[in-house]
């Protein structure tokens, strides 16, 4: 009977010793996929740490090199009026067009998500600001003539694309997520008519969209970063 007693005793402690060894090795396998993770991770944000710096470097030069042509131009067309005339006109043309940096009054529209409980409802999509909610609220300002606009600090353009992409929106070819902040500048008077009674942000409101717009007498609008190309408009004179 006792050897009955012992050897049971010792088939548990067996049992419970392989259960240790075996909890012992997972534990320490899935501590060495945390640390192999994480210093993937931490590899990937080096990274990318390493090529903002290289792109913010890179802005900076080129920055520099535009304030060092633009005195160059402004030094060029000194007392010769002519010149400084194709000089404004060159100025109000980049202004037009995004290429310069601009401000002045007008209003900031802010777009967020639905916080509402999703469990219930029938289409979350509704609930959600979406490229072509955007794309709305920009004819409404340019309707009410602002002069200038950017979404999330991209200046808009007459080239700009704004699409879906995945849960966040692609503008100029950057991907940017809520909350959409839209800044145009105009006569803040007439550019808050898009919070009209029957407007596009009570529309929005009607799907608990937070949607508001504040007037601003100083708003600042970067200018348009990419490359302008016209794949199929020419000027008259290259057509002929």
């Amino acid at each position: 009977m006792t050897k009955l007693k012992n050897s049971i005793v010792l088939g548990l402690m067996c049992v419970l010793l392989t259960f240790g060894i075996f909890l012992q090795m997972r534990t320490v396998e899935n501590s060495n996929v945390k640390v192999s993770q994480n210093y993937e991770e931490n590899n990937l944000r080096a990274e990318v740490l390493k090529f903002k710096e290289k792109y913010d470097n890179e802005q900076k030069l080129l920055e520099k090199a535009e304030n060092q042509l633009e005195k160059e131009r402004e030094s060029a067309t000194k007392n010769n009026s002519e010149l400084e005339d194709a000089e404004i006109s060159i100025k109000k043309a980049n202004k037009m067009i995004g290429l310069s940096e601009v401000k002045g009054p007008g209003v900031i529209v802010t777009l967020k998500d639905s916080q509402k409980n999703m469990a219930n409802v029938m289409n979350i999509a509704d609930f959600i600001v979406h490229d072509l909610d955007i794309l709305s609220v920009i004819n409404e300002l340019k309707n009410a003539g602002a002069e200038a606009i950017s979404i999330n600090d991209e200046r808009v353009v007459t080239t700009s694309a704004i699409l879906c992409d995945g849960n966040v929106v692609s503008i100029n070819k950057e991907k940017v997520g809520v909350p959409f902040v839209i800044k145009a500048i105009g006569l803040p008077e007439g550019l808050a008519a898009l919070d009209r009674p029957g407007g596009y942000l009570q529309y929005l409101r009607q799907y608990d969209i937070e949607a508001s717009l504040e007037k601003s007498n100083e708003i600042t609008i970067p200018k348009y970063n990419g490359k302008l190309e016209f794949s199929y408009a020419k000027s008259l004179e290259s057509s002929n």
